[in-house]
């Protein structure tokens, strides 16, 4: 398959390890205190582990894996929340496939699903926004979740209902910017994290130019990388070359697919491009996003009827992961 094909090479992945060995020589680093690269995306993750990567590493070098996805990072106040909404009356509670078996404390959705609630799995937010259309006497939630990659699906749904006037259409909203997450890790003492492999596809929106900060005033080098291995190979390649001539700069390996500037306002599907404030409309500096525009908060899954109190809502926001949970 072209575009996949060739970046999964095993001779060119095989030549790209053994130079990334011969470099790897050069590091101040030791088997004992490895250079130690956050790969921040969980599509990387699956890809180191997918093609056994991590196997072909120098000994002094180390991938930790990062924040992952939104869905992996959900809190179980959040779920609680969802399966609050769901269980109620008269309520048609969509969400991606990948949110349905995340535990709360009162179980997952695919649970709430089994004793009676009405959750749907959908593939955007305009199948839910389909969804209020063909039942206007029902309230149907859309749980949006996801880092910038799905943000402006979202913004163009928001859109839609809007101006459509779909009085029965509400969003309940879990999206996650991914700059504050990467701030907050480095604000952590002692983090261990010596350098960044950046997600191609968050980049492919957000640009390059974005990370500055975390070289700025972090000194730490990112490098944005494709999803195949050879792209991650030679972000690996970069990292070393980087911390080699004691650099700290924000590099892009993934060339073929992110501009350096990203995408400023955004597509919508229908070919129409986002207005510039789309993102100030979801915008929340704590990375959480939230619906912040008057006249787009009549939207919120918090106003619907089918919503819980105010009391409910606050003790769902507080619940707190068992202190044996794995995570």
């Amino acid at each position: 398959m072209r575009y996949v094909d060739e970046y999964r090479a095993p001779e060119q992945v095989m030549q790209l390890v053994a130079h990334l060995q011969q470099r790897a020589r050069l590091l101040p680093h030791t088997a004992a205190r490895p250079l130690r690269i956050m790969e921040v995306c969980g599509g990387h993750t699956h890809a180191i582990f997918k093609f056994g990567l991590d196997q072909l590493l120098p000994e002094n070098i180390e991938f930790i894996h990062g924040p992952g996805c939104p869905v992996c990072v959900l809190p179980m106040g959040r779920i609680d929340a969802c399966i609050e909404i769901a269980s109620r009356p008269g309520v048609i509670f969509c969400t991606f496939g990948d949110a349905m078996r995340v535990p709360g404390k009162n179980g997952s959705l695919l649970q709430a699903k089994a004793r009676g609630a009405d959750v749907r799995i959908v593939y955007s937010p305009m199948d839910a926004l389909r969804l209020a259309q063909q039942n206007p006497q029902r309230e149907v939630v859309f749980f949006g979740l996801g880092f910038e990659t799905t943000m402006p699906a979202t913004a163009l749904t928001l859109r839609q209902a809007r101006e459509r006037n779909v009085d029965n259409f509400y969003f309940f909203c879990q999206h996650i910017t991914l700059l504050p997450t990467l701030r907050s890790l480095l604000d952590q003492p002692e983090n261990g994290i010596d350098a960044f492999l950046a997600p191609g596809h968050v980049s492919m929106v957000i640009g390059t130019e974005a990370y500055g900060f975390i070289a700025s005033d972090y000194h730490r080098p990112l490098v944005v990388a494709g999803f195949e291995p050879l792209d991650l190979l030679q972000g690996a390649v970069m990292l070393v070359e980087q911390t080699i001539a004691q650099r700290s700069d924000v590099e892009n390996q993934y060339r073929r697919v992110v501009p350096d500037e990203g995408q400023p306002a955004g597509a919508g599907g229908d070919g129409r491009r986002l207005p510039p404030g789309w993102r100030q409309r979801m915008a929340r500096p704590g990375g959480h996003q939230r619906l912040r525009r008057a006249a787009y908060a009549s939207l919120s899954a918090l106003r619907c009827r089918g919503a819980f109190s105010p009391r409910r809502r606050s003790a769902c926001a507080t619940t707190r992961a068992p202190a044996a949970a794995r995570c």
